[in-house]
């Protein structure tokens, strides 16, 4: 039996590809997906095999994540619970496409992850799974008794090591647990499961990686230019870019000023609810300038309706249900939506802050002439047509006033 495991080179991953090996008398593959990890990718191959897979892949997705997951996910404005960017939950269906490519390459019968049974990602793989190969099997050692039985704790996920010279580092204390790719790092556990704990105090500042402290960014703002086509970010600063060009840009220029940290609570799709710290600098100044781009060129309607979809899209995001018939369905409505979201945005970094410095579109809907105060030179708006229709929406208000007056 050949299994393919979702692996990361970390304490979790490394005695998982030892165990299920054992347990399963399986021949282990390790699918490590870059998606923007840095550092965290180098000595992995080797670390995989001196731990027992007879294959190792690490393959590159870092231009699929940005232009097939990230930019239509920008696309639908999609944040979850009005903060999250979802930078873990839109990363997870590629790894799972990823495992499912290799998989079928090397014709194995079965997926592993590491993902806890208290936690959301274990749905998203398998979601991802049941979607697009249901023939295979999926094996989720935190789910089995005899796995949980065996490492209650880091403890002892380390002495399996030491005794099976299993090449780790970790210590019997971690801080927090921490996971990286293009568009964010998340930190969670450990210390930052008090809610009262400020993440944000002086003496966190080495936790956070792809950005400076607010406090310590630049005290000279900076101007950023964004352009935009049918809804995509397709320059900055005036120089072309592709999708994974765009993020890593914006990456830099977001994490120099300090912008898109979060600190929040929020509800897991399991039931509990968790608390999450996130780094997304260069996400959170696209879905800004996004935004702007909309205000000029949507039309009203079509940006009310995509809005009003905004919270059930960030939830298929958030819950796994990214290659759910539901959420290609909406992708096609929001696909239509940005046929006409092009020009250019300007925004100003500093401190933290993003701030809108300027926007302009060849095809902007708004028209000073129309909605200038003074004399309307064009005479497409008659100020006293707004009568009859006032009229009209109030008519039901009089009513309820007239009838809640009699019952008085």
């Amino acid at each position: 039996m050949k299994i393919v495991l979702a692996y990361s080179g970390g304490l979790d991953t490394s005695v998982l590809l030892s165990w299920i090996k054992e347990k399963y008398g399986a021949e282990m593959i390790a699918f490590c997906a870059n998606i923007g990890q840095a550092e965290e990718l180098k000595g992995l191959e080797q670390k995989a095999k001196r731990t027992g897979a007879s294959k190792v892949y690490i393959v590159d997705l870092q231009e699929e994540f940005a232009r097939d997951f990230i930019f239509p996910m920008i696309q639908a404005s999609a944040v979850y619970e009005s903060q999250y960017f979802l930078g873990t939950s839109i990363a997870r269906p590629l790894i799972a496409k990823g495992m499912i490519e290799i998989a079928r390459k090397e014709r194995a019968g079965a997926l592993a992850h590491g993902a806890t049974g208290k936690g959301n990602d274990q749905v998203r793989f398998e979601l991802t799974a049941a979607a697009l190969a249901p023939e295979l099997e999926v094996i989720a050692p935190w789910r089995d008794a005899r796995f949980r039985d065996e490492f209650p704790g880091r403890a002892e996920m380390i002495a399996y090591c030491e005794k099976k010279h299993i090449p780790v580092q970790a210590s019997a204390k971690k801080p927090y647990s921490m996971d990286r790719n293009l568009l964010h790092i998340s930190f969670e556990a450990g210390i930052l499961e008090d809610p009262w704990m400020d993440a944000f105090a002086p003496g966190n500042k080495d936790m956070f990686k792809l950005s400076v402290a607010p406090e310590d960014a630049p005290n000279k703002s900076e101007y950023v230019t964004l352009d935009f086509t049918k809804g995509n970010c397709v320059a900055v600063n005036g120089k072309q870019l592709n999708p994974l060009g765009v993020m890593k840009a914006l990456n830099r220029l977001g994490g120099k000023h300090g912008v898109g940290r979060v600190d929040m609570v929020e509800n897991r799709y399991v039931g509990m609810k968790s608390r999450g710290v996130y780094e997304t600098p260069g996400g959170a100044i696209l879905h800004f300038a996004h935004r702007q781009m909309e205000t000029l060129t949507m039309d009203r309607e079509v940006m009310h309706l995509r809005d009003s979809l905004i919270p059930r899209y960030a939830e298929l995001v958030y819950y796994g249900y990214w290659f759910a018939p539901e959420r290609l369905a909406l992708q096609a409505f929001v696909t239509e939506s940005q046929k006409n979201v092009t020009g250019t945005v300007r925004v100003k970094l500093y401190k933290g802050n993003i701030m809108v410095a300027g926007r302009k579109s060849p095809v902007s809907l708004y028209h000073p002439a129309i909605a200038t105060m003074e004399a309307d030179p064009t005479r497409a708006y008659n100020q006293d047509d707004a009568t009859g229709f006032i009229r009209l929406y109030a008519l039901r208000l009089k009513v309820a006033a007239a009838v809640q007056k009699k019952k008085k």
